[in-house]
């Protein structure tokens, strides 16, 4: 028994052993393979894991404005690595002790031991790829570490690795950041660097890279394919129109505390935008450049009153017999007009056409278009369609929005839909568009499309350049414009924005104030905007200004959106050259004296006399370099006498009469320290003329102005604001501020129809028929109870929150406007 167990026991383990045996064999069969017959295979598998071909991204391309600055271009940055592996044991001695210390210095994060422990234990485990620093360096800084120990041994001795990342960089901050635009990881983006990101980018190169522990690094075997740059873009941007654009649309947002507000700045002859500053409150309460309001669809609203251009055109042009003088019967300032009631606000009785249009009267305007177009309406949305107004202007920039003009066919079209329109509802369009309209006024009629971007080059060498491309030769006749422009002219010089008339030049244009559609009805909360062109007699820029949602009592656009037109057309005209004659022309020119030169260089003096024509007399043989007037008196007449002022070695010169540039000069050359009181010329000298010089000594020199001080120019009067109290208006229109100062000052006030349906559903400003039909009187009833109701509430709620705010005080502060964080898009 004792056998057969012990037999059992020894069977079992000879089993299991050659179980294991047998195992083990397998292993070292299937190793042993792998390792000879196989091993091939598997290292070009491992290798071509290890080792492949990746894209090398591109230079990206500058982006000009029309001097050429740059506005946006890429600049190099980059990520410092290391290979030990391919440094030798000496160069690494050698070196190793400065080259941790260069970097702690550098970087300052970790000390020179920390740096050296790190380095050495890379270089013992022959690692092939370290990151020294998450930090990204500059080109500058790149050169000064190439030069340092171990670094500044050649590619394959000193391990030394930078690998690039290209950045976008703004010269210019925030101007014109939206603009300009961004592309995303994710390739998308907005502006001119998204629109024209198959140019800017360029096209990418290829490389070896190297799969190692810790990342990639770049394998050079010379199969590397160079990445070619992107093309640059030329824009038709001036810097500084654009910063004057975007300041005086920044105050005026912070003084009105709107919602946001666009400027476009644009030349007449050409289309060439030369300005668009667009800004919108943040969260924070500040204004950023966050969206394209100029031209994308959050900026398309209705128009307002500057779309009553349109409608005057359209008259002109069906009837050319309307004449400026016409005139027309605006009743009290309240009208039922085509269907509906259209309000003005206050009564102007019988006025001429000129004056409906100065005065921007709704229901003139109304009144007009339903007297010739109510029996063919058609024919008035045609007259807008072959305006264009209809059609988006294929502007450069991606993200145009689609115009909105209703017609007949429109589903949501309805009785009041004529005179409606007629006075900037019921329609959409962009302010760009807009403004392209009224640059075809300027233009003589001629319609030209907007452009952004002029030329698209590589280096010198111009690729593409864009030519101003007419989109409608003649807009209308030669004898509508003439009506136009005058009437144009008369809002700024009688008219709504005779506030921001200016006495150097003429502005033509019209405000524009609309209320704007929300939830389904319009609310007590405004659009305002002015367009218009200037020099009005030659003109050379066209402009609009819109603001949107202004808060601190002002609503109206000739008392929020023209005082920045104003502004902005100042400084144009400002650096304007051409502009300048006229004014130059009417300046009295004084040319009974000569200017009085009293001492100086004998070579400066000689020019001067030159230029203005003067016969120059002199005693200087021509050797001697300073000389100084005979007598204050020599100078009053047509001739110039001159002396020399004697200057000789080692002695005090004389210094009577020389600018304080001069005198420095001279005296400071001789080893004196000069000590200058006063301003002017040299009147009094603390060393006598011919004191012997010793170096060191302190002169001081009296200094006095030697003629009339030159008064500063008058700067032009601030444009007017005007207070204005809450518009009631159903359809507000830009009243003339003198008028709305004492209509509000008697206690007049408006009353306000309720709002309207959607324009999907053919909605229109509300408005209340004088005699309306049973079915429309019986379904009107309930809604017209309730909104009295709710008017009265809104009055209560009114009166008891003008009970409790305790006036302002007229010396108290307005606290100053928050400046804007950096503007991203």
């Amino acid at each position: 028994m004792k056998g057969s167990v012990k037999k059992s026991i020894v069977t079992r383990v000879r089993l299991a052993f050659l179980g294991v045996a047998v195992f083990s064999s397998a292993i070292f069969w299937k190793a042993t393979k792998i390792q000879f017959q196989e091993g091939a295979k598997w290292r070009a598998l491992e290798q071509e894991r290890r080792i492949s071909y990746q894209a090398v991204p591109a230079t990206r391309g500058n982006i000009y404005s029309d001097n050429e600055s740059i506005m946006a271009t890429s600049l190099p940055f980059y990520r410092v690595a290391w290979d030990p592996g391919v440094v030798e044991d000496g160069v690494f001695k050698a070196g190793i002790d400065s080259l941790a210390w260069h970097l702690s210095h550098f970087f300052g994060d970790r000390s020179v031991q920390e740096y050296r422990r790190r380095l050495v234990n890379a270089h013992s485990a022959k690692q092939r790829y370290i990151r020294l620093n998450s930090r990204q360096i500059n080109f500058q800084e790149k050169k000064l570490m190439a030069t340092w120990p171990v670094f500044r041994e050649k590619r394959n001795r000193g391990g030394a690795i930078f690998e690039k990342v290209d950045k976008r960089f703004r010269p210019f901050g925030g101007l014109a950041q939206r603009t300009i635009g961004f592309v995303n990881e994710d390739h998308h983006g907005a502006g001119l660097e998204y629109t024209f990101e198959q140019s800017l980018a360029g096209k990418a190169g290829e490389a070896l890279f190297e799969r190692v522990p810790g990342g990639i690094k770049p394998v050079y075997d010379g199969t590397e394919i160079k990445p070619l740059p992107g093309y640059d873009v030329k824009t038709t941007l001036d810097i500084n129109l654009q910063d004057v654009a975007e300041n005086a649309l920044y105050k005026s947002l912070v003084d009105n505390n709107a919602q946001y507000g666009c400027v476009i700045l644009m030349e007449v002859a050409t289309g060439e935008i030369k300005a668009v500053a667009n800004l919108g409150k943040a969260s924070d309460d500040t204004y950023k450049e966050d969206y394209n309001y100029a031209f994308a669809d959050q900026g398309r609203t209705e128009p307002g009153s500057t779309f009553k251009l349109a409608s005057m055109m359209a008259l002109f042009e069906a009837h050319p017999e309307l004449t400026l003088d016409d005139m027309v019967d605006t009743g009290n300032g309240r009208m039922y007009v085509g269907g509906a009631v259209k309000s003005d606000s206050h009564g102007y009785g019988r006025i001429t056409v000129q004056q409906v249009f100065e005065k921007s009267s709704n229901i003139g305007v109304a009144k007009l278009v339903d007297k010739y177009f109510s029996g063919n309406p058609t024919e008035y949305t045609d007259y807008l369609k072959k305006f264009g107004l209809d059609k988006p202007l294929g502007f450069q920039m991606t993200g145009e929005a689609l115009p909105y003009v209703k017609d007949t066919k429109d589903r949501s079209w309805s009785r009041t839909s004529l005179t409606t329109m007629s006075i900037g509802y019921e329609l959409k369009l962009a302010p760009l568009q807009t403004l392209t309209f009224y640059n075809a006024v300027a233009n003589g009629g001629v319609k030209v499309q907007p452009m952004i971007v002029r030329e698209i080059k590589q280096a010198d060498q111009v690729l593409q350049h864009n030519e101003t491309k007419v989109l409608n030769p003649k807009i209308c006749s030669d004898a509508t414009l003439a009506k136009l422009k005058s009437m144009m002219e008369g809002v700024v010089t009688a008219g709504t924005a005779r506030s921001i008339r200016p006495k150097d030049y003429s502005i033509a244009g019209k405000t524009g104030t609309a209320w704007k559609f929300k939830n389904g009805q319009y609310t007590k909360t405004y659009s305002t905007s002015f367009c218009g062109y200037f020099p009005a007699d030659k003109p050379k820029y066209s402009c609009i200004v819109v603001v949107d949602s202004p808060r601190n009592g002002r609503i109206y656009g000739a008392d929020v959106a023209a005082p920045v037109f104003r502004e902005v057309a100042d400084k144009c005209m400002a650096r304007d050259l051409l502009s300048q004659r006229p004014l130059l022309a009417k300046a009295r020119l004084n040319k009974s004296h000569v200017p009085l030169v009293r001492a100086g260089m004998q070579d400066e003096l000689a020019l001067v006399c030159q230029k203005l024509g003067l016969v120059g007399n002199t005693q200087a043989t021509g050797g001697e370099e300073w000389v100084r007037g005979a007598s204050d008196t020599a100078f009053h007449a047509r001739t110039v006498a001159l002396v020399v002022n004697p200057v000789r070695p080692n002695r005090v010169p004389l210094a009577r009469g020389l600018s304080l540039r001069d005198a420095l000069f001279l005296l400071e050359n001789r080893g004196l320290h000069v000590k200058a009181v006063g301003s002017g010329r040299v009147r009094e000298q603390s060393l006598a003329p011919g004191t012997p010089i010793k170096r060191g000594d302190l002169i001081t020199l009296t200094l006095e102005e030697s003629g009339p001080r030159i008064a500063a120019p008058v700067a032009l009067p601030e444009p007017e604001h005007t207070d204005l109290a809450e518009n009631k208006l159903l359809v507000p229109v830009d009243m003339e501020p003198a008028k709305a100062r004492k209509s509000f000052a008697d206690g007049e006030k408006a009353h306000v129809q309720p709002a309207v349906a959607e324009r999907s559903a053919g909605v229109k400003p509300n408005t209340k028929p004088s005699k309306p039909s049973a079915r429309s009187a019986a379904a009107a009833k309930p809604t017209a109870t309730a909104a009295a109701k709710a008017a009265d509430k809104s009055k209560e709620a009114d009166k008891q929150k003008e009970t409790r705010q305790p006036a302002p005080s007229k010396n108290a502060k307005k606290p100053a406007p928050a400046k804007p964080a950096v503007r991203r898009a």
